[in-house]
Protein backbone atom coordinates (compact mmCIF):
# COMPACT_ATOMS: atom_id res chain seq x y z
CA UNK A 1 0.00 0.00 0.00
CA UNK A 2 0.77 4.15 -0.21
CA UNK A 3 0.84 6.25 2.73
CA UNK A 4 1.56 9.53 2.39
CA UNK A 5 3.62 11.25 4.91
CA UNK A 6 4.28 14.32 6.40
CA UNK A 7 7.63 14.85 5.12
CA UNK A 8 6.28 14.36 1.77
CA UNK A 9 3.35 16.13 1.73
CA UNK A 10 4.51 19.61 0.86
CA UNK A 11 6.42 17.94 -2.42
CA UNK A 12 3.29 16.54 -2.88
CA UNK A 13 0.86 18.71 -2.82
CA UNK A 14 0.91 19.84 -6.26
CA UNK A 15 -0.15 16.47 -7.51
CA UNK A 16 -2.83 16.74 -4.77
CA UNK A 17 -4.16 19.56 -5.96
CA UNK A 18 -4.47 18.54 -9.26
CA UNK A 19 -5.77 15.34 -8.25
CA UNK A 20 -8.47 17.62 -6.58
CA UNK A 21 -8.59 19.96 -9.81
CA UNK A 22 -8.86 17.59 -12.48
CA UNK A 23 -9.46 14.45 -11.27
CA UNK A 24 -12.04 14.28 -9.07
CA UNK A 25 -15.80 14.97 -10.23
CA UNK A 26 -17.69 17.80 -8.05
CA UNK A 27 -21.25 18.59 -8.89
CA UNK A 28 -24.67 19.74 -6.88
CA UNK A 29 -27.01 17.37 -5.44
CA UNK A 30 -30.53 19.07 -4.89
CA UNK A 31 -32.05 18.09 -1.88
CA UNK A 32 -35.75 19.30 -0.56
CA UNK A 33 -33.74 22.02 2.02
CA UNK A 34 -30.78 22.84 -0.42
CA UNK A 35 -27.43 21.74 -2.77
CA UNK A 36 -25.22 19.65 -0.98
CA UNK A 37 -21.61 19.61 -2.50
CA UNK A 38 -20.29 16.47 -3.35
CA UNK A 39 -17.30 14.54 -5.79
CA UNK A 40 -16.17 11.21 -6.26
CA UNK A 41 -13.12 9.79 -8.40
CA UNK A 42 -13.19 6.09 -9.74
CA UNK A 43 -9.57 4.82 -10.67
CA UNK A 44 -9.13 2.44 -13.89
CA UNK A 45 -8.48 -0.67 -11.40
CA UNK A 46 -10.68 0.16 -8.69
CA UNK A 47 -11.36 -3.01 -6.96
CA UNK A 48 -13.82 -1.17 -4.08
CA UNK A 49 -15.40 2.30 -3.24
CA UNK A 50 -15.08 4.30 -0.07
CA UNK A 51 -18.29 6.89 0.71
CA UNK A 52 -16.88 9.52 3.32
CA UNK A 53 -18.89 11.10 6.11
CA UNK A 54 -16.86 13.83 7.73
CA UNK A 55 -16.90 15.32 10.98
CA UNK A 56 -18.03 18.47 12.07
CA UNK A 57 -16.99 21.75 10.48
CA UNK A 58 -14.86 19.43 7.71
CA UNK A 59 -15.55 19.11 4.10
CA UNK A 60 -14.06 17.36 0.74
CA UNK A 61 -11.84 20.41 0.76
CA UNK A 62 -10.20 19.02 4.02
CA UNK A 63 -9.64 15.45 2.81
CA UNK A 64 -7.63 16.38 -0.19
CA UNK A 65 -5.01 14.46 0.98
CA UNK A 66 -6.80 11.14 2.39
CA UNK A 67 -9.21 11.29 -0.82
CA UNK A 68 -5.63 11.08 -3.41
CA UNK A 69 -4.24 8.52 -1.05
CA UNK A 70 -6.85 6.18 -1.64
CA UNK A 71 -7.21 6.89 -4.82
CA UNK A 72 -3.55 6.30 -5.57
CA UNK A 73 -4.16 2.77 -4.03
CA UNK A 74 -7.24 2.12 -6.37
CA UNK A 75 -10.30 2.58 -4.06
CA UNK A 76 -13.14 4.86 -6.13
CA UNK A 77 -14.16 7.40 -3.67
CA UNK A 78 -16.96 9.57 -2.95
CA UNK A 79 -17.55 12.05 -0.19
CA UNK A 80 -20.40 14.66 0.24
CA UNK A 81 -20.38 18.20 2.56
CA UNK A 82 -22.87 17.43 5.20
CA UNK A 83 -25.68 20.29 5.27
CA UNK A 84 -24.41 23.15 7.46
CA UNK A 85 -20.83 22.93 6.54
CA UNK A 86 -18.24 22.99 3.95
CA UNK A 87 -19.61 24.16 0.40
CA UNK A 88 -22.98 22.68 1.19
CA UNK A 89 -26.04 25.18 2.35
CA UNK A 90 -26.50 26.53 5.38
CA UNK A 91 -29.78 27.08 7.19
CA UNK A 92 -29.12 30.29 9.13
CA UNK A 93 -28.37 33.85 8.22
CA UNK A 94 -25.27 33.78 9.99
CA UNK A 95 -23.39 30.73 8.01
CA UNK A 96 -20.46 30.06 11.19
CA UNK A 97 -23.15 28.81 13.32
CA UNK A 98 -23.16 24.89 13.64
CA UNK A 99 -27.01 24.19 13.48
CA UNK A 100 -29.24 21.31 12.52
CA UNK A 101 -33.16 20.74 12.53
CA UNK A 102 -33.42 17.15 13.90
CA UNK A 103 -29.89 14.93 13.61
CA UNK A 104 -32.00 12.24 11.18
CA UNK A 105 -31.61 14.97 8.65
CA UNK A 106 -27.70 14.22 8.06
CA UNK A 107 -28.48 10.33 7.66
CA UNK A 108 -31.07 11.53 5.19
CA UNK A 109 -28.75 13.47 3.40
CA UNK A 110 -26.66 10.57 3.22
CA UNK A 111 -28.95 8.23 1.91
CA UNK A 112 -30.17 10.51 -0.93
CA UNK A 113 -26.33 10.39 -1.83
CA UNK A 114 -25.78 6.88 -1.72
CA UNK A 115 -28.68 6.46 -3.73
CA UNK A 116 -28.52 8.89 -6.39
CA UNK A 117 -25.07 9.41 -6.79
CA UNK A 118 -22.83 6.72 -5.30
CA UNK A 119 -25.12 3.52 -6.99
CA UNK A 120 -25.29 5.23 -10.24
CA UNK A 121 -21.38 5.45 -10.81
CA UNK A 122 -20.37 2.46 -8.53
CA UNK A 123 -21.95 -1.23 -8.26
CA UNK A 124 -19.56 -3.37 -6.33
CA UNK A 125 -18.17 -3.54 -3.01
CA UNK A 126 -18.70 -0.92 -0.59
CA UNK A 127 -17.32 0.75 2.72
CA UNK A 128 -18.72 3.86 4.65
CA UNK A 129 -15.51 5.65 6.10
CA UNK A 130 -16.63 8.09 8.81
CA UNK A 131 -15.20 10.47 11.73
CA UNK A 132 -16.47 11.91 14.88
CA UNK A 133 -20.04 13.33 13.73
CA UNK A 134 -19.67 11.51 10.71
CA UNK A 135 -19.35 8.60 12.54
CA UNK A 136 -23.05 8.94 14.44
CA UNK A 137 -24.59 10.04 10.91
CA UNK A 138 -23.11 6.71 9.31
CA UNK A 139 -24.24 4.83 12.38
CA UNK A 140 -28.00 6.23 12.14
CA UNK A 141 -28.10 5.81 8.66
CA UNK A 142 -26.62 1.87 8.57
CA UNK A 143 -30.37 1.32 11.37
CA UNK A 144 -32.57 3.77 9.30
CA UNK A 145 -32.23 2.83 5.88
CA UNK A 146 -32.15 -0.25 3.68
CA UNK A 147 -28.15 -0.36 2.02
CA UNK A 148 -25.61 -2.35 0.22
CA UNK A 149 -22.62 -1.29 2.30
CA UNK A 150 -20.16 -4.23 3.69
CA UNK A 151 -19.37 -2.57 6.51
CA UNK A 152 -18.25 0.69 8.25
CA UNK A 153 -15.33 2.17 9.38
CA UNK A 154 -15.85 4.62 12.32
CA UNK A 155 -13.11 6.65 13.53
CA UNK A 156 -13.56 8.75 17.06
CA UNK A 157 -17.13 8.28 16.31
CA UNK A 158 -19.25 10.97 18.16
CA UNK A 159 -21.21 8.58 20.25
CA UNK A 160 -21.54 10.78 23.63
CA UNK A 161 -19.79 14.85 23.53
CA UNK A 162 -17.74 16.57 26.29
CA UNK A 163 -19.69 19.55 27.81
CA UNK A 164 -17.02 21.23 29.25
CA UNK A 165 -17.14 20.82 32.65
CA UNK A 166 -21.10 20.94 32.26
CA UNK A 167 -22.71 17.83 33.84
CA UNK A 168 -24.17 16.29 30.81
CA UNK A 169 -27.86 16.28 32.55
CA UNK A 170 -27.43 19.89 32.89
CA UNK A 171 -26.49 20.55 29.62
CA UNK A 172 -29.17 18.52 27.88
CA UNK A 173 -31.21 20.50 30.02
CA UNK A 174 -29.93 23.60 28.93
CA UNK A 175 -30.05 22.86 25.71
CA UNK A 176 -33.79 21.28 25.01
CA UNK A 177 -34.87 24.32 27.22
CA UNK A 178 -33.18 26.82 24.90
CA UNK A 179 -34.73 24.86 21.66
CA UNK A 180 -37.59 24.78 23.51
CA UNK A 181 -38.08 28.59 24.13
CA UNK A 182 -36.77 29.29 20.30
CA UNK A 183 -33.27 29.49 21.28
CA UNK A 184 -32.20 26.92 19.11
CA UNK A 185 -30.29 28.96 16.70
CA UNK A 186 -28.21 30.95 19.30
CA UNK A 187 -24.96 29.73 20.06
CA UNK A 188 -24.75 27.80 22.85
CA UNK A 189 -22.80 29.21 25.69
CA UNK A 190 -18.92 29.73 25.24
CA UNK A 191 -19.56 29.38 21.33
CA UNK A 192 -18.44 31.80 18.82
CA UNK A 193 -17.57 31.97 14.89
CA UNK A 194 -14.57 30.62 13.81
CA UNK A 195 -11.80 31.03 15.74
CA UNK A 196 -8.44 28.97 14.82
CA UNK A 197 -6.56 27.66 17.27
CA UNK A 198 -2.50 28.07 17.61
CA UNK A 199 -1.10 24.14 16.81
CA UNK A 200 0.45 24.13 20.38
CA UNK A 201 -3.24 24.42 21.61
CA UNK A 202 -5.19 22.61 19.63
CA UNK A 203 -7.21 19.14 20.53
CA UNK A 204 -7.31 17.71 17.01
CA UNK A 205 -4.19 16.21 16.10
CA UNK A 206 -0.72 15.73 17.12
CA UNK A 207 0.62 16.40 13.37
CA UNK A 208 1.54 19.98 12.97
CA UNK A 209 1.95 20.09 8.90
CA UNK A 210 -1.67 18.41 8.31
CA UNK A 211 -2.91 21.03 11.15
CA UNK A 212 -1.11 23.73 9.39
CA UNK A 213 -2.72 22.46 5.69
CA UNK A 214 -5.94 22.32 7.55
CA UNK A 215 -5.87 26.02 8.91
CA UNK A 216 -4.74 27.20 5.45
CA UNK A 217 -7.37 25.77 3.65
CA UNK A 218 -10.01 27.50 5.70
CA UNK A 219 -7.89 30.75 5.96
CA UNK A 220 -7.82 31.33 2.16
CA UNK A 221 -11.27 29.76 1.64
CA UNK A 222 -13.58 31.71 4.00
CA UNK A 223 -16.63 29.80 2.83
CA UNK A 224 -15.51 26.92 4.40
CA UNK A 225 -15.51 27.83 7.79
CA UNK A 226 -17.85 27.03 10.45
CA UNK A 227 -17.94 28.10 13.99
CA UNK A 228 -19.45 26.37 17.05
CA UNK A 229 -22.55 24.96 18.07
CA UNK A 230 -25.99 26.62 18.70
CA UNK A 231 -28.31 24.78 21.41
CA UNK A 232 -30.64 23.17 18.17
CA UNK A 233 -27.30 21.43 17.21
CA UNK A 234 -26.68 20.04 20.88
CA UNK A 235 -30.43 19.65 21.16
CA UNK A 236 -30.24 17.43 17.87
CA UNK A 237 -27.45 15.91 18.85
CA UNK A 238 -27.90 15.05 22.68
CA UNK A 239 -31.73 13.28 21.00
CA UNK A 240 -29.33 11.27 18.81
CA UNK A 241 -27.35 10.20 21.84
CA UNK A 242 -30.22 9.12 23.77
CA UNK A 243 -31.49 7.57 20.70
CA UNK A 244 -28.45 5.38 19.84
CA UNK A 245 -29.23 2.49 22.56
CA UNK A 246 -32.15 1.55 20.32
CA UNK A 247 -30.44 1.08 16.87
CA UNK A 248 -29.99 -1.88 15.50
CA UNK A 249 -27.14 -2.47 13.04
CA UNK A 250 -26.26 -5.35 11.66
CA UNK A 251 -23.49 -4.38 9.26
CA UNK A 252 -19.69 -5.12 10.31
CA UNK A 253 -18.01 -1.95 12.18
CA UNK A 254 -14.66 -1.37 12.75
CA UNK A 255 -14.14 1.81 15.80
CA UNK A 256 -11.09 3.08 15.86
CA UNK A 257 -10.40 5.22 19.20
CA UNK A 258 -8.40 7.89 20.08
CA UNK A 259 -6.33 7.37 23.28
CA UNK A 260 -6.55 10.72 23.98
CA UNK A 261 -9.60 12.58 22.39
CA UNK A 262 -10.93 15.65 24.40
CA UNK A 263 -13.81 15.74 21.86
CA UNK A 264 -16.03 12.81 22.12
CA UNK A 265 -16.41 10.39 24.89
CA UNK A 266 -14.47 7.11 23.87
CA UNK A 267 -16.67 5.05 27.05
CA UNK A 268 -19.85 5.23 24.26
CA UNK A 269 -17.86 3.87 21.86
CA UNK A 270 -16.85 1.04 23.83
CA UNK A 271 -20.43 0.44 25.14
CA UNK A 272 -21.97 0.41 21.69
CA UNK A 273 -18.74 -2.17 20.71
CA UNK A 274 -20.09 -4.37 23.33
CA UNK A 275 -23.91 -4.55 22.34
CA UNK A 276 -23.26 -4.79 18.65
CA UNK A 277 -22.36 -8.41 16.91
CA UNK A 278 -19.49 -7.61 14.01
CA UNK A 279 -18.21 -4.81 16.08
CA UNK A 280 -14.33 -4.31 16.12
CA UNK A 281 -13.02 -1.74 18.43
CA UNK A 282 -8.91 -0.61 18.60
CA UNK A 283 -7.44 2.31 20.48
CA UNK A 284 -4.75 4.19 18.79
CA UNK A 285 -2.35 4.91 21.41
CA UNK A 286 -1.19 9.06 22.32
CA UNK A 287 -4.24 9.84 19.51
CA UNK A 288 -5.80 13.02 19.50
CA UNK A 289 -9.30 13.15 17.97
CA UNK A 290 -8.61 13.59 13.93
CA UNK A 291 -6.61 10.35 13.30
CA UNK A 292 -7.03 10.74 9.45
CA UNK A 293 -4.52 13.97 9.86
CA UNK A 294 -2.86 12.73 13.12
CA UNK A 295 1.25 11.88 12.65
CA UNK A 296 2.30 9.18 10.65
CA UNK A 297 3.33 7.00 13.84
CA UNK A 298 -0.46 6.93 14.42
CA UNK A 299 -2.37 7.72 11.03
CA UNK A 300 -0.45 4.58 9.08
CA UNK A 301 -1.59 2.43 11.50
CA UNK A 302 -4.90 3.38 11.36
CA UNK A 303 -4.82 3.28 7.27
CA UNK A 304 -3.45 -0.27 7.66
CA UNK A 305 -6.31 -0.90 9.69
CA UNK A 306 -9.02 0.20 7.60
CA UNK A 307 -7.40 -1.56 4.63
CA UNK A 308 -7.34 -4.65 6.47
CA UNK A 309 -10.85 -4.78 7.81
CA UNK A 310 -12.03 -3.41 3.69
CA UNK A 311 -10.01 -6.75 2.49
CA UNK A 312 -12.14 -8.62 5.37
CA UNK A 313 -15.30 -7.73 4.08
CA UNK A 314 -17.23 -9.52 1.06
CA UNK A 315 -19.42 -7.85 -0.76
CA UNK A 316 -23.24 -7.35 0.28
CA UNK A 317 -25.90 -8.05 -1.57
Amino acid sequence: MFYSTESELENNLSAINDFYINTLKKAYLNTAAGKLFYAYAKPQQAHTAIVISSGRIEGLDKYKELLWELYCNNFAVFIVDHQGQGRSYRLLKNPHKGYVKQFEDYSCDLNQFNSEVVNKHWQGKKVLLSHSMGGAIAVDYLARYEHSFSGAFLSAPMFDIYTNGIPKPVARFIAAGASLLGFSGCYALGQSDYLPEEFALNTLTGSQIRYEQFRSTYQHTPLLQLGGVTYGWLHASFQFIKALDTLSVTTPLFIASAENDQVVDNQAQHKLASRHKNTLIKEFKGAKHELFFERDAIRQPVLTSLYKFCESLTTSR
